[in-house]
């Protein structure tokens, strides 16, 4: 029997999650890895090698790991529903004319599930990712998941979704760890290749990064249908054409292909017209956003104002405001102006370090 029980880890075949399996092997767990197939490089249109988390290379990677250290490895097959959930909602999406967060829909509502039925199906009390966060159990019951140590590597804002509930049965071995500190953890098990790994920041499944030539391949002759329309100024003034509604993301200022003598960005899109309308810098300031699809973390309910920061995307450093619940949706009044607010991206509700919960903008 091992010292602390058993425990499934996901491994991606990255520096993370291989470093995360060892460190756990080494405190005296019984570990058993798991490597998710969730999609097809060739089936998104991808012309160039595969790469990333789910390519063959990746899964001999974190099974060879395994082998070496004396602990079991499976691959669990979930092509079928991160297709049918993950990338039908991220074209969805876009096709609505909003800005998806499919991390956040596959942590929420695929990668943590199918964790733990196998995790159930294999006697695992716990699960572990690589993610650098922190979790713990509060007196009021709840647990709550708090920033990791590496502020540049802090993933928490892609976990707001997953449920007390999943939470109560996961752990995050990096998350008191810098990136460097894993980097070296990795070159002192001898592991030099895996140490010396590059980081992809992309979406899993878009390959190249290029969204929208992934959108042109999943949907059939999309580009006849959207393209031609119009270019709109925020008092309705036409003043160009444009590839098509859902090649435009809010905030967007490159690649307009238009010039009208002054940096202008994409400040509305309107699906139903297939209008993009453009502003100024200062035309995509908003002082409030609405919220949906909520879980809270730290507290059941949010009933009454409390200051918080909130954050609109990944890498936006956060804003102060005031946010309060409102039924099924969150009001969030920033104290200052805020940049880009895109429907369909994640706010994020932050007390200090701790995750208050999240939600999709509105």
């Amino acid at each position: 029997m091992s010292k602390h029980g058993r425990i499934l880890v996901a491994m991606s075949g990255g520096v993370d999650s291989s470093v995360a399996a060892v460190m756990l092997h080494e405190q005296g767990y019984e570990v058993i890895g798991l490597t998710m197939k969730t999609w097809d490089y060739a089936s998104s249109g991808g012309s160039s090698k595969e790469t990333g988390c789910c390519s063959l290379d990746s899964i001999n990677d974190a099974r060879a790991l395994a082998v070496g250290y004396g602990f079991p490895h499976y691959i669990l097959d979930i092509r079928s529903e991160f297709g049918d959930f993950v990338i039908d909602n991220f074209v969805d999406e876009y096709l609505a004319g909003r800005t998806p967060n499919p991390c956040v829909l596959c942590n929420t509502h695929i990668k943590w599930d199918a964790l733990l039925k196998r995790a159930d199906k294999l006697d695992c009390e716990f699960i572990a990712t690589g993610h650098y966060a922190n979790i713990r159990l509060q007196d009021n019951g709840r647990y709550v998941i708090s920033k990791g140590k590496d502020e540049n590597k802090d993933q928490s804002y892609v976990l707001w979704g997953v449920s007390q509930q999943n939470l109560a049965r996961t752990k995050f071995p990096l998350g008191s760890f810098s990136k460097p500190e894993i980097r070296q953890m990795a070159m002192d098990m001898g592991q030099v290749e895996l140490a010396g790994k590059s980081e992809s920041y992309e979406i899993c499944f878009v390959p190249d990064n290029d969204y929208r030539a992934f959108l042109r391949h999943k949907v059939t002759d999309l580009e006849e249908k959207v393209a031609g329309g119009n270019f709109v100024l925020t008092n309705g003034t036409i003043v160009g054409k444009h590839q098509g509604y859902p090649f435009y993301t809010i905030g967007q200022r490159k690649g307009l292909g238009i010039a009208l003598g002054q940096p202008m960005f994409v400040t509305g899109i309107d699906p139903q017209t297939n209008t993009v309308t453009l502003g100024t810098a200062d035309e995509l300031e908003r002082k409030q956003a609405w919220v949906k699809n909520l879980n809270l973390v730290k507290y059941a309910n949010i009933n009454e104002p409390i200051e918080a920061i909130t954050k609109i995307r990944y890498k936006d450093a956060g804003t102060q405001s005031t946010i309060i619940q409102m039924g099924e949706h969150m009001k969030v009044d920033f104290h200052h102006t805020v940049s880009g607010i895109a429907p369909g991206q994640s706010a994020v509700f932050y007390e200090g370090n701790d995750l208050l919960g999240g939600g999709f903008l509105m």
